[in-house]
């Protein structure tokens, strides 16, 4: 136990699996391979497909919102994220739906019913959600290791730009193909050290299911904010998976029967997953043996030192996975969708090299709450819910309907970022940060759906007498 007690091994840890994760992404050698995963015209497998989309979904900061959520507000925190992971069941709805009107992508289909319009809004959006989770993942690796090495100055950052430098080593090599190759090895290797983990915890003296699935948390308000929030999730869940562009890559990339299988079981695995870590939240409440409010000090109390170092390990594992998909994501998005440079590898790797300077950057700011990054790209995708569902059920959205709708949008993501502004707080009035969220929710919700239905009659073709 003295091995894993010391923090140098994490350090080996991960110097390990990003050697592995070089060795495993192999050079590019088509265009096709990089931007869009596809080898020598051989579609990826049922398998590799779950386990990619699993992988990048329950990245670093989802793992750390799900046991925060459960440290804080007991049961309701963790099924309040975990509600977010409807996603992939919402998120394969609109993949087949769009792929039956012969889409090719999101933009696609948005460009074909709103234009240039439609492509701008979504790839805005998109752009701010891709940087989010290179920048939130980032943070958690920075929160690992100051923790890990609390005498050495600097440590968190010193391993958040090492981090970033092997993630975009490996992606620059082989775009999507090598996110691909790499989720299949990280996601075994997550399961792996979060299962033994877990059975460690359920096994030990002090757990009680009972006192997990009843906990209230250690928040002064108790559980009621997570109830709240599993609103909030629930009407995000329609749009959030829309404007993932690693869940909506994905879902283009293989035949429409594997990849609606492939959405159904990552749904299983992923939720699974996603509220077991939570309940090591649930479980750090329940303990009484609080760090400062810190949940990696209450572990470090918690557990003996085998598992708190699998926890990390898993936290890791999942930080860096998400960081070569959201890069191969955001090489697409720049070369691709908003036409920047010729489609070369090069041109893909030097908007790779971007996003991971801006999302070096990010990590600098002040505010480094990990689900206010879910919040402000969660609400300001709720443009979508209104066009989809109308769009969807056989109505047309004019344009300055649709323009509209995501003007709405993304004040409300601006209102909770400034929150406790006066001017905010007159409009949108609070307790908490999260009766706030549910509030901008129903309000872009009801000027979105007010707007594209109104839109959508105007539009209703007259029948001919």
């Amino acid at each position: 136990m003295s091995l894993v007690s010391s923090p140098w091994a994490l350090v080996a840890f991960v110097a390990a699996m990003s050697v592995v994760s070089l060795l495993m992404s192999r050079k590019v050698v088509t265009v096709e391979s990089f931007f869009k995963g596809v080898s020598v015209g051989i579609e990826p497998s049922l398998l590799t497909l779950v386990l990619s989309q699993v992988t990048t979904w329950i990245f670093a900061r989802s793992l750390m919102n799900a046991a925060i959520l459960g440290y804080f507000y007991g049961v309701a925190g963790t099924l309040a994220y975990t509600f977010y992971y409807l996603s992939f069941l919402t998120g394969g709805f609109i993949v087949s739906r769009m792929r039956a009107d012969h889409a090719e992508s999101v933009q696609d289909w948005l460009g074909h019913h709103f234009g240039a319009l439609g492509h701008w809004t979504y790839n805005s959006v998109i752009a701010l959600r891709l940087l989010s989770e290179v920048f939130a993942n980032l943070i958690v690796v920075g929160l690992i290791f100051s923790t890990a090495f609390p005498t050495y100055e600097n440590s968190g950052f010193i391993a958040i730009v090492v981090l970033a430098i092997v993630g975009l080593l490996y992606s620059a090599r082989g775009g999507l193909q090598a996110s691909l190759r790499t989720d299949v090895l990280q996601m075994v290797i997550f399961l792996i050290v979060f299962g033994f983990a877990f059975l460690i915890m359920i096994n030990g003296d002090g757990f009680s299911l009972n006192a997990v699935l009843n906990a209230e948390g250690v928040h002064n308000q108790g559980s009621r904010p997570g109830w709240v929030l599993v609103a909030v999730a629930l009407l995000q869940v329609l749009s959030y998976p829309a404007h993932d562009p690693v869940m909506m890559d994905r879902g283009f990339i293989a035949g429409r029967k594997r990849t609606n299988y492939s959405f159904i079981i990552a749904f299983i695995i992923s939720t699974i997953c996603i509220f077991g870590f939570g309940m090591f939240g649930i479980q750090a409440g329940l303990s009484g043996n609080g760090y400062e409010n810190q949940l990696l000090g209450t572990w470090q109390n918690m557990f003996g030192p085998l598992v708190y170092f699998l926890l990390i390990c898993s936290l890791l594992v999942s930080a860096v996975s998400t960081l070569d998909s959201a890069l191969a994501s955001s090489a697409r998005l720049v070369i691709y969708e908003f036409g920047i440079g010729g489609r070369t590898v090069n041109n893909g790797r030097l908007a790779m090299i971007l996003f991971t300077v801006l999302g070096l950057l990010f990590t600098l700011f002040p505010n480094q709450t990990l689900f206010d990054a879910v919040a402000v790209t969660g609400t300001a995708s709720m443009f979508l819910t209104p066009v989809l569902v109308i769009t969807f059920l056989g109505g047309r959205v004019p344009r300055w309907a649709y323009l509209i709708s995501w003007i709405i949008a993304i004040l409300g993501a601006v209102a909770y970022v400034n929150r406790q502004t006066e001017l905010v707080l007159k409009f949108i009035p609070g307790v908490h940060k999260y009766d706030q969220l549910l509030t901008i929710c129903c309000y872009v919700l009801l000027v979105g759906f007010f707007v594209c239905i109104l839109g959508s009659l105007y539009n209703r073709p007259v029948a001919k007498s």
